[in-house]
C-alpha cells in the first residue's frame, strides 16, 4: 500500500508539472557546448519558452511525453517514496532516543532514490515502441543507457529532498507552529524541500539531460560526452559555471511544484490511510 500511495501521489503531481518538464528540457538543450553569445537563443526565459512552444508547436506539445512521464513517476517514485516510507515506519530514520537523524534520513533517501531511478530508467527513455526499437538495436543493456550517469543526480536530489522534508516536518512539529496533524506542516516542509532540491539537482539535471540526448555511434557509445564527469567538465569549461545552472528557472518551476505536490499528496494519502485503517 505504501508503494501504491507513493506512485499515485507522484502521478497526481505529474499531471500539473509535465509542461514544466517539457520547457525545462528544451531550455537545457539550447546552446549545447556553444560559448555564451555565439548561438541563437530560442527561449529567453521560462515564460517565453511556454509562449514559443505553444505558438509554434501547439498547446498539446506542452504535454508531450505525458504517458511515459506518468508511468515513470508511478514506477520511480512509487519505489522511491514507498521504500523511504517503509524505512520511516520501521523506525530506521530515528536514533535510539527517538529523534530524527538527518544522516540516516539522507542515506535512506539516497538509497531509495537509486532503487527507483535505476529500475525506472528504461521508461525515462520512452514508451513501448521506443523501448522495443532500442532493445532490438542495442540489446537489453541499451535500455539502461545513461542510467549510471543519472544516478549521482538522483542520489543528491533524493537525499536532499527527503531529508529536508522530514527534518523540516520534525522541526515544525517540535516547535508546535501549526496545530497537531495539520496539513500545513507537510505543505511548508514540501516548499522548503522544493527550494533545496532545485539548488542541489540542477547541475546534475543539466548533464543528465544531455547524456540521454547525445547522439551515439554504432556501438551505442556517446559521441559528445564520455560520461557524467566529462559532461560536467565540458559544460563548465565551455559555457561557464552558469552553464551548469541553465534552465534553473524552469527547473524550479518544474521541480519545485512537483516536489511540493508529490510530497504533500504522499503525506496526506498516508495520513488518511493510517487514520481510516486504525
Amino acid at each position: 500500500m505504501d508503494f501504491l500511495m507513493s506512485g499515485l501521489a507522484a502521478c497526481g503531481a505529474c499531471l500539473f508539472t509535465n509542461p514544466l518538464e517539457v520547457v525545462k528540457t528544451r531550455m537545457q538543450l539550447q546552446g549545447e557546448l556553444q560559448a555564451p553569445g555565439t548561438y541563437r537563443r530560442h527561449y529567453r526565459n521560462v515564460f517565453h519558452a511556454f509562449i514559443t512552444i505553444g505558438k509554434v508547436d501547439g498547446l498539446a506539445a506542452l504535454q508531450k511525453g505525458l504517458a511515459p512521464a506518468l508511468l515513470y513517476q508511478f514506477l520511480m517514485n512509487g519505489i522511491r517514496l514507498g521504500t523511504y516510507g517503509l524505512a520511516e515506519a520501521g523506525g530506521c530514520l530515528h536514533t535510539a532516543e527517538g529523534t530524527l537523524s538527518p544522516v540516516r534520513s539522507a542515506a535512506a533517501g539516497a538509497l531509495a532514490g537509486v532503487m527507483g531511478a535505476y529500475l525506472g530508467s528504461p521508461i525515462y527513455m520512452g514508451m513501448f515502441q521506443a523501448l522495443i526499437k532500442i532493445g532490438q538495436k542495442y540489446g537489453l543493456v541499451g535500455l539502461w543507457r545513461g542510467a549510471l550517469g543519472g544516478l549521482p543526480r538522483v542520489i543528491v536530489g533524493s537525499a536532499t529532498q527527503l531529508c529536508t522534508f522530514s527534518s523540516t516536518k520534525d522541526l515544525l512539529t517540535q516547535r508546535e507552529i501549526f496545530p497537531p496533524q495539520s496539513w500545513k506542516v507537510a505543505l511548508v516542509a514540501a516548499m522548503v524541500s522544493g527550494i533545496a532540491v532545485v539548488l542541489a539537482m540542477t547541475p546534475f539535471d543539466v548533464v543528465s539531460t544531455r547524456l540521454y540526448n547525445q547522439p551515439t555511434d554504432a556501438q551505442g557509445k556517446g559521441l559528445m560526452y564520455r560520461g557524467l564527469l566529462d559532461a560536467l567538465l565540458q559544460t563548465a569549461r565551455i559555457e561557464g559555471i552558469w552553464g551548469m545552472y541553465k534552465g534553473i528557472g524552469a527547473s524550479y518551476f518544474r521541480l519545485g511544484p512537483h516536489t511540493i505536490l508529490s510530497l504533500f499528496f504522499w503525506d496526506q494519502l498516508r495520513t488518511l490511510y493510517y487514520v481510516y485503517t486504525k
